[in-house]
């Protein structure tokens, strides 16, 4: 086992190598990522928590439309909100940057079959 002086006895050398900010394509490929996925999720939510008839004034007539259109409201919201805050560290970009590539087509099917 290596032991690094410089460390404190706490930490090890895994930690103190995730410290170093992601470099410039991590960091937007990750920012990129991340948004489109909150973005795509954002549109399917509102689709699906919009009230079945086209009227706005239905969501009075029935309790589970009114309840229905809320909790969207609040879901979508709170997505804006992450929109705004960014990851911290530089392990958390990489995950979205990969994990973007993933998610976004199967977000992006699922929106279209939802609509």
């Amino acid at each position: 086992m290596r032991t690094d002086t410089n460390l404190q006895p706490n930490q090890t050398a895994k930690a103190k190598l995730t410290d170093a900010p992601p470099t410039a394509r991590v960091w937007y490929g990750g920012v990129f990522g991340r948004t489109l996925f909150l973005i795509v999720l954002i549109i399917i939510t509102a689709k699906v928590a919009s009230p079945q008839i086209e009227r706005l004034s239905s969501i009075y007539e029935t309790p589970g439309d009114l309840i229905r259109v809320l909790m969207g409201v609040g879901v979508c919201g709170w997505f804006v909100v992450n929109l705004f805050i960014l990851p911290k560290d530089a392990g958390a970009y990489r995950i979205w940057m990969y994990m973007g590539l993933l998610l976004l087509p199967l977000a992006v099917l699922c929106a279209y079959v939802v609509w």
